[in-house]
């Protein structure tokens, strides 16, 4: 299979790609990212001997075109990201994320080339704290920043284009991811880097903000099973029930890193904060038979201060620039 891999040089995607060339080495992987901050070459480093990275733009039709047509799948990763950064400037958010998105439709539509669209648990909003409610295929989508409505409107593009053109594409909405390659700017390995940079962690507001967390490695191994037997058209919630409230994970970290559960600071909120993310996986359970492995949070958290303990040339040159942001920011 000749596979192309956009935005795969940033967290999900490098380790999307790594699991590629570990468990489908006679796929042909093509890798197309913008290295842009949040994606490197040094996430692929050690496999760059057996992949293709071409650096560009997922706008760029002329470059989107050619890769598409020398693709039999295409899974598609590139996006803007960072709440934090959308709330400070969209405009990146909805170049990336929708006219990207729209522009890699048109490729895969003009060479019929197999699509999965990679989305987010946050287009569908938030519940309350108190809700028994989880997130399902059918729940209505209430984004509640910039860049969750780009990427409602990109899953609605993709959706859009099954129906009127007829490509063959799946999407799928995750939880919220962790484990190695993760930009220091997210929640969980800005924590541990504080810790290892002798910084104090930042918890915003109360912390009792809920999130469905999953470990990189059964995102991508889902996606797999999506890709080997998934129904065109059709979107698959994917998550490992690992509902955790902000503070809890917070304080779990610093346990973990020998350090007083309180020794953090609180910061103000993120605007328009959501409250609760919570994902039912059950359809991919059923009808995929797919399972997580990494069921036991604290294992993975555990794996994952290994991975940025053991990796400060990996992180290490980015954590000032992240740290000086946040500080003008306030948080």
């Amino acid at each position: 299979m000749r596979l192309l891999v956009t935005g795969g040089a940033g967290f999900i995607g490098a380790n999307f790609v790594h699991s590629a060339v570990r468990e489908h080495s006679d796929d042909a992987v093509t890798v197309l990212d913008a290295l842009t901050y949040a994606g490197s070459r040094e996430s692929l480093a050690d496999i760059a001997d057996h992949i293709q990275l071409v650096q560009g733009d997922t706008a760029d039709a002329e470059l989107v075109s050619r890769l598409v047509a020398d693709s039999d799948v295409v899974v598609h990763f590139a996006a803007e990201t960072h709440v934090d950064n959308a709330l400070e400037n969209p405009e990146p958010f909805l170049r990336s994320n929708v006219i990207g998105t729209f522009t890699l439709l048109e490729a895969v539509r003009r060479y019929a080339v197999r699509l999965h669209h990679v989305s987010t648990d946050e287009v569908y909003g938030d519940l309350g704290l108190d809700d028994a409610q989880r997130f399902t295929e059918s729940t209505p989508y209430d984004p509640s920043s910039p860049y969750s409505a780009t990427k409602a409107a990109a899953d609605m593009l993709v959706r859009a284009w099954v129906r009127s053109y007829g490509i063959r594409a799946t999407i799928s909405n995750c939880s919220n991811n962790y484990g190695p390659y993760q930009h220091v700017e997210k929640f969980i390995p800005r924590q541990i880097t504080n810790v290892l940079t002798g910084r104090r962690p930042k918890l915003y507001g109360s912390g009792a903000n809920v999130r469905d967390w999953i470990h990189v490695d059964d995102h991508n191994d889902a996606m797999w099973r999506i890709l080997e037997d998934g129904q065109i058209g059709r979107t698959y919630l994917i998550g490992a029930e690992g509902e955790r409230d902000n503070l809890s994970v917070l304080r779990t970290l610093l346990q973990m890193m020998g350090r007083d559960p309180d020794d953090f600071d609180r910061v103000p909120d993120r605007a328009g904060h959501d409250l609760r993310y919570a994902i039912d996986p059950s359809a991919l359970y059923d009808e995929l038979c797919w399972a997580p492995k990494h069921t036991d949070f604290d294992e993975g958290l555990r794996a994952t201060i290994d991975w940025y303990r053991d990796n400060e040339s990996w992180w290490g040159p980015l954590k000032d620039a992240v740290e000086a942001r946040y500080e003008e920011r306030g948080q």
